[in-house]
C-alpha cells in the first residue's frame, strides 16, 4: 500500500519547507526523507535500538511520514531539535513554581473523541502546563505520548481562540493574563518531541498532529464507503416481512443468485445490529441454553443473576454453566479450531428512518451461513494473538487469532474498505472503529448507545452487539472533520522505548509525561487488534508494566521506569520542570514511580491528588492517597547546585544549599474560595524528606538528625503558618495571606507511628492540649494502622515526642502564644508575661502538652533515637520466619545508622526479614533498600 497523505493543506500547493530544506512541494519533501529512512532502516545497529518495533522495512515506510513521523526510532530528531530548539545555556534566567491551580477539562472535546485509546490526558488539560513552564518555540517532550495529546497541546498554544477558551485573556501583544488578570505566558506554539513503545500510539498521535484538508478527507471517506457499500451492503439485508412465502422466496433466491438477491423486490429491511447469544449446557440434564433466551429479562433490560434451565426447571447462574464448544474447519488458517458456540438472536433492522426488531428468521440464518461458507476476497490479518495476560484472555472459548475477534461479515467489510484506503487519515478513520465493529462491542440491554467494549481489556461478553460497519464509520467521519484543527506540522513523533531516547542531552525545555501504572493496562496486547491491521508491532520487551507472562513484577517495573526517567533527566535542561500524571492504584506502584523519578535525579516539588466529581487537586500527605490521579511536579536541580553538592555532600552546607534551592521551587501561596492552602512541601517534616532523599539517591551520608536540621531551619528561614520561607518569598506570602479569611489546613492519612507524630503536631502548632483532649481525637485514627505496624499508645508518643507542662516554673512560650489567643483568656495575660503568670493561668495550662522548641527537641530525638535503634538492633539478630509486627520507625532509624555507615549489607539483610509489601509501600524503607542494592551492585 502507497503511504499519501492525500488531504494534506500542502499538497500540489508550491514550495514547502522542512527542517530547513525547501522542496517543490510536500511529494517531493515525503519522497526525500522516505529515501532517508529507507536506507536507515539498512542499517543493523538502527534496528539494535532498544524497543524497536517488530515489522518489515516496507510496513514501516508505509506507516511513516518522515521526518515528522517514522514508526520506529526517529532518526530525525536531532535535526528537529537543531532547527527549532534552542540550545542550553546556563546563563538564561529561567524561573517557575510548580503549576498548583486546579484543572478541570472535560472529555467531551472533539478531539478527545476522535479516537479511542486506553488512556488519555485531555489536550487543553495539558495546555494549561505547558503556558505555566514554557515560552513559544520551546521543546516539549512526551516519552508515553500515547495518542499525542502532549503534542497537539503543544501547538494549540499559539491558537488564540484555544487559549482564550482555558479562561485566560490574551492581549494584543499575545500576552495571556491568568484568571486573576496576572501575565504569565506567551501566545505562541511550542514545537512538541514525541515517542511511545507502540506503533499503533504513534499513529495515531501522528495523525492528531498534522494538517489535513478536512473537506476533501470527508469527501474521499465517503466515496470510498459508498464503494464498499455498494459491494457489500447486501450482507446487512433483512426482511421486514414475517409471510412464510417471502421468506421462502428470499431463501431460494439467496441460493439460486448468491449476492445478487438483494437485487429482487421483496420488503428488504437493513440491519442495524445483530445481537449474537453465547449457548450453555445445562450441568443438570446437559441440554442446551441459550443465554439470551433464558438470561436476559427483555422487559427490564437486565441480565438475571440466576435462571431456570428451559429442559428441566434448575435453579442455574452462569458460573454452573459451561459453553457448548463448535468445532469447525477455519480455511484462513488452514487448521480445526474450537470455538464457543454463539447464535443470532436478535436482529435490528431499519425502513428509512424507523428501527424495528425481530428474531432472525430462516432468510437470516441462511444468509448468515451463506456468508460463512464464502471466502472474502481480501487480505485480513490472521495473526495468533501474543502471550500475554489480557491477549489470551479468550482462548478457552477458541478467540485465538486476530480475524476471530470478528465476526466473517463485518470481516469481509473491513477487509474490502481496508484496501481501499490510500492515505493515513483514512487509516486513522479506519482504526478508530476496529474496537466498535469487534466481538468486543458488548450488547447491554436497556442501553441504547450502540457501542459498548469494555475499556482497557479483551473481554469478550456472553451477548455481543455486531454493528453496521458503515454507521460507526460514517459517525466517526464528522468527529474526525471536528478535530482537525492545526494548519502546519511542527511536531517530531517515533516509536521506540522510553528506555533508550535518540534525543540529543539538554535539549528539551519541558516534559509532560502520562507512564504507565504498574499492571493496570497491558498496552502491547491491548493495542494488538490495532497494530495486525497497520502491519507494525509493539517490541513489548522493554515495555514498562508489571506482567506475569512478560515475568516483570514491581521491582522489574520500577528499574524500567527509572531508566525511562534517566532518560528524561539527561534530555532535560538543568532548572526545568517534569509534570507526571499518575494514576494510583496501589501504594506500592506509587512508591515505586516515586522512587524512580528520585533515583533518576530529580527532585518532587509537589504532588496533588485529582478530584475527579470535584474536578480539583488536593495535595498528597502521605502513602495512604490510593486509587486517584496524581499530578506529580519534579524539576532538574541545575548545573550549579549539582557541582556545588559534590563538593559540599555530607557536609551542613551542603543541606542548606540544597534547601535554598528547593524553597525557590515550591509555591508561594495557594487559595481555594477564599482560604488559603498549607503548602505541605514547605512544612519541616517534608523538608527534612526531601533533603535525604537528595543525599541518599546521591549516595551521600546524612550530615544531621532531624532535631538539628528542624533547629537550624528555623534559624536560617522564615516561619508562617507552620511553613518555611525564603526571605524573599515571605513578604509575598504576607501580602497575599492577610486578604484570606483562614488557612485550610490538610487532612493527614494515620497508617504509622510516623503519621501519628505528624498528626499531633499539627494538633499541638497552634492549641497546647491535654491527654484528655487528645484522646478522643486520636482513637479514631489510630484505627487505621497497617496490619504490620506495631502499635504505639498515645501516652508513649507524647512522651517520647512531646513536653507536658507540669505547672511548675514559668508558662512555656507555646502555651502562653495560645492562652494570650485564647478569648476567654485574652483579658488576663493582657498585664502578664509568662514569668508573672498568676495561679488560674498555670492551671489553665498545667497537663498540657506542647510541640517543643528546637533544643528540647534535640534531647528528646537522642533519648527516642537510642530507643528505636535498640528495637532495630532485635531484628537485625532475628533468626527464623519472617518478622510479621515491628516497629516501621525502628526500621528507618536503623536503615539511616547503617546508611551513614555505608552498612548496604545490613541494610539489606534486615528488609529481607520483612515482608516485600512492606518494604515495597514504605517509600522511606524502599529508598533506603533500593540504594542499598545499588551501591552493593557497583
Amino acid at each position: 500500500m502507497e503511504n499519501n497523505r492525500l488531504f494534506d493543506d500542502n499538497v500540489d500547493k508550491g514550495p514547502v519547507e522542512c527542517l530547513g530544506l525547501t522542496f517543490s512541494n510536500d511529494e517531493e519533501r515525503r519522497k526525500y526523507f522516505r529515501e532517508k529512512l529507507e536506507e536507515k532502516l539498512k542499517d543493523p545497529e538502527f534496528r539494535k535500538i532498544e524497543g524497536f518495533p517488530k515489522g518489515s522495512d516496507e510496513d514501516i515506510l508505509n506507516l511513516s511520514d518522515p521526518p515528522y513521523y517514522t514508526a520506529c526510532p526517529n532518526p530525525f530528531i536531532d535535526d528537529f531539535i537543531k532547527h527549532y530548539g534552542r540550545p542550553y545555556d546556563p546563563e538564561e534566567k529561567y524561573s517557575r513554581e510548580p503549576f498548583a491551580a486546579d484543572v478541570s477539562e472535560g472529555k467531551n472535546d472533539p478531539i478527545y473523541n476522535a479516537h479511542s485509546y486506553h488512556t488519555k490526558v485531555p489536550h487543553k488539560a495539558i495546555m494549561r502546563y505547558i503556558l505555566h513552564y514554557t515560552e513559544p518555540g520551546d521543546i516539549v517532550f512526551d516519552g508515553f505520548c500515547g495518542t499525542g495529546m502532549t503534542g497537539l497541546a503543544a501547538q494549540m498554544c499559539g491558537n488564540k481562540e484555544a487559549v482564550e477558551s482555558l479562561g485566560y485573556e490574551v492581549r494584543k501583544d499575545g500576552t495571556i493574563l491568568d484568571e486573576s488578570g496576572q501575565p504569565f505566558s506567551k501566545l505562541g506554539a511550542r514545537y512538541a518531541v514525541l515517542n511511545d513503545l507502540s506503533p499503533a500510539a504513534t499513529f495515531i498521535a501522528y495523525n492528531y498532529n498534522t494538517p489535513v484538508d478536512a473537506k476533501a478527507f470527508e469527501r474521499e471517506a465517503k466515496r470510498i464507503l459508498k464503494d464498499v457499500e455498494e459491494e457489500c451492503g447486501w450482507m446487512y439485508f433483512t426482511l421486514s416481512s414475517s409471510k412464510p412465502e417471502d421468506i421462502e422466496r428470499a431463501r431460494k433466491l439467496l441460493s439460486e443468485q448468491g449476492k445478487d438477491f438483494a437485487k429482487e423486490p421483496l420488503p428488504w429491511g437493513r440491519i442495524n445490529y445483530t445481537v449474537w447469544s453465547d449457548v450453555f449446557s445445562c450441568p443438570e440434564c446437559g441440554g442446551e441454553i441459550v443465554f439470551w433466551e433464558a438470561a436476559v429479562d427483555k422487559e427490564q433490560g437486565k441480565v438475571r443473576s440466576e435462571f431456570s434451565c428451559p429442559h428441566c426447571g434448575a435453579s442455574l447462574t452462569k458460573k454452573r454453566m459451561e459453553r457448548v464448544i463448535e468445532t469447525k474447519f477455519d480455511p484462513a488458517i488452514g487448521e480445526t479450531v474450537k470455538q464457543a458456540k454463539q447464535i443470532s438472536v436478535l436482529i435490528n433492522y431499519s425502513i428509512g428512518k424507523k428501527r424495528y426488531e425481530k428474531a432472525p428468521d430462516k432468510f437470516d440464518l441462511a444468509l448468515i451461513e451463506y456468508i460463512e461458507k464464502s471466502e472474502i476476497p481480501y487480505w485480513y490479518p490472521t495473526h495468533r494473538m501474543p502471550e500475554g495476560e489480557e491477549s489470551r484472555r479468550n482462548d478457552d472459548v477458541g478467540l485465538t487469532h486476530v480475524h476471530h475477534f470478528y465476526t466473517k461479515r463485518n470481516l469481509w467489510v473491513l477487509s474490502a474498505v481496508y484496501s481501499r484506503l490510500d492515505s493515513q487519515v483514512a487509516r486513522l478513520l479506519f482504526t478508530s472503529q476496529l474496537i466498535n465493529v469487534s466481538r468486543l462491542n458488548r450488547y447491554r440491554p436497556g442501553v441504547s448507545f450502540p457501542y459498548n467494549p469494555l475499556s482497557g481489556t479483551l473481554y469478550v461478553g456472553s451477548q455481543v452487539s455486531e454493528p453496521y460497519v458503515f454507521t460507526a464509520l460514517l459517525n466517526r467521519i464528522k468527529r474526525l472533520v471536528d478535530a482537525f484543527y492545526l494548519k502546519e506540522c511542527s511536531n517530531s513523533i517515533g516509536a521506540s522505548s522510553a528506555t533508550a531516547l535518540q534525543i540529543p542531552e539538554l535539549s528539551t525545555d519541558y516534559i509532560f509525561t502520562d507512564p504507565p501504572f504498574g499492571g493496570n493496562l497491558m498496552y502491547s496486547e491491548l493495542n494488538f487488534l490495532w497494530e495486525a491491521w497497520l502491519k507494525v508491532f509493539t517490541n513489548n520487551e522493554p515495555e514498562a508494566i508489571m506482567n506475569k507472562v512478560q515475568q516483570k513484577g514491581l521491582l522489574e517495573y520500577q528499574e524500567l521506569m527509572t531508566r525511562c526517567f534517566k532518560e528524561y533527566y539527561r534530555v532535560l535542561k538543568p532548572g526545568r520542570w517534569m509534570t507526571v500524571e499518575f494514576h494510583n492504584s496501589q501504594n506500592s506502584v506509587w512508591n515505586a514511580i516515586q522512587e524512580a523519578i528520585q533515583r533518576a535525579g530529580f527532585v518532587i516539588a509537589d504532588v496533588r491528588t485529582l478530584d475527579k466529581q470535584q474536578g480539583t487537586f488536593k495535595q498528597v500527605t502521605s502513602t495512604g492517597a490510593v486509587k486517584q490521579d496524581l499530578i506529580i511536579s519534579a524539576y532538574k536541580p541545575n548545573g550549579g547546585l549539582e557541582d556545588r553538592f559534590k563538593l559540599e555532600a555530607g557536609t551542613e552546607e551542603g543541606v542548606w544549599d540544597f534547601l535554598r534551592e528547593h524553597l525557590k521551587r515550591l509555591p508561594v501561596f495557594t487559595e481555594k474560595n477564599g482560604s488559603s492552602e498549607l503548602i505541605v512541601e514547605r512544612t519541616d517534616y517534608l523538608l527534612y524528606d526531601r533533603m535525604i532523599a537528595f543525599h541518599i539517591q546521591r549516595g551521600r551520608s546524612i550530615p544531621m538528625s532531624a532535631s538539628e536540621f528542624y533547629k537550624g531551619l528555623r534559624e536560617r528561614f522564615p516561619e508562617r503558618d507552620s511553613m518555611f520561607f525564603l526571605p524573599n518569598q515571605v513578604n509575598e506570602y504576607d501580602r497575599k495571606r492577610i486578604n484570606v479569611s483562614e488557612l485550610r489546613q490538610l487532612s493527614l492519612f494515620v497508617t504509622d507511628e510516623n503519621s501519628a507524630i505528624q498528626w499531633l503536631r499539627l494538633q499541638l502548632q497552634n492549641k497546647p492540649q491535654t491527654f484528655q483532649e487528645l484522646q478522643p481525637q486520636f482513637m479514631p485514627i489510630s484505627r487505621s494502622w497497617a496490619k504490620h505496624e506495631k502499635e504505639i499508645e498515645l501516652k508513649e508518643l507524647l512522651e517520647d515526642n512531646f513536653i507536658k507542662y507540669d505547672g511548675e516554673g514559668p508558662v512555656p512560650a507555646q502555651i502562653w502564644s495560645w492562652l494570650q489567643k485564647s478569648s476567654k483568656l485574652r483579658e488576663k495575660t493582657k498585664d502578664r508575661t509568662p514569668e508573672t503568670a498568676d495561679i488560674s493561668l498555670k492551671a489553665e495550662a498545667k497537663e498540657r502538652w506542647y510541640v517543643p522548641d528546637p533544643a528540647r527537641a534535640q534531647d528528646l530525638e537522642r533519648l527516642r533515637e537510642k530507643a528505636l535503634l535498640r528495637e532495630f538492633e532485635e531484628y537485625r539478630n532475628h533468626v527464623g520466619k519472617k518478622i510479621r509486627i515491628f516497629r516501621t520507625e525502628a526500621v528507618r532509624a536503623g536503615f539511616k545508622r547503617l546508611w551513614t555507615e555505608k552498612d548496604y549489607k545490613g541494610i539489606v539483610e534486615v528488609a529481607d526479614k520483612l515482608s516485600d509489601k512492606v518494604i515495597q509501600e514504605d517509600p522511606k524503607l524502599l529508598m533506603y533498600y533500593d540504594n542499598a542494592l545499588t551501591r552493593l551492585g557497583e
